[in-house]
């Protein structure tokens, strides 16, 4: 008896392994089942009798290292892209933060290093208060003294 030619062979199980790479999960199972025939294709076997037999062994081998590299591939997935602004905003958004600097700069000593401590360097009350040599009331009070007076500087920026 011969044997079947390769396009015999595949016209007779490209179908089956397609159906059986699916099966097992693969995204792309024509491509997988293409590969094991391109791998039968370059190599020789021993016993003509194993070809299906290794063709299924190669389906599923490419198919369970592509599932890994696709898992993996989710894994490292880089953070998207941050959104491009336009020039107008850029120039908008410099703008609101040498306003805002410049008011910083306008505080008492004791009102800006409160607010500096806090929202800059992002210090607890205590840590503040032991920066500062007040007590926590008096962080409090400096605080609280230079919003409202930051409040009122760029509103009064604003007309």
């Amino acid at each position: 008896m011969t044997q079947p030619s390769f396009a015999e062979l595949f016209a007779a199980h490209y179908h089956s392994l397609v159906r059986l790479a699916g099966l097992l999960g693969a995204d792309d199972p024509e491509d997988i089942a293409q590969e094991a025939f391109s791998r039968l294709h370059t190599r020789r076997l021993r016993d003509d009798g194993a070809t299906l037999a290794y063709l299924r062994s190669t389906v599923c081998n490419l198919t369970r290292n592509r599932l890994r590299h696709l898992r993996l591939v989710r894994l490292r997935r880089p953070d998207p892209p941050e959104p491009v602004r336009s020039s107008e905003h850029a120039v908008l958004v410099s703008e609101e933060h040498r306003e805002l600097l410049a008011a910083v700069d306008r505080l008492p000593r004791r009102q800006r290093e409160a607010l500096v401590l806090r929202y800059w360097l992002d210090l607890s009350e205590r840590e503040i208060a032991d920066a500062m040599g007040v007590s926590p009331g008096s962080v409090k009070t400096h605080a609280s003294r230079a919003l409202a007076a930051l409040g009122r500087a760029l509103k009064e920026d604003d007309r």
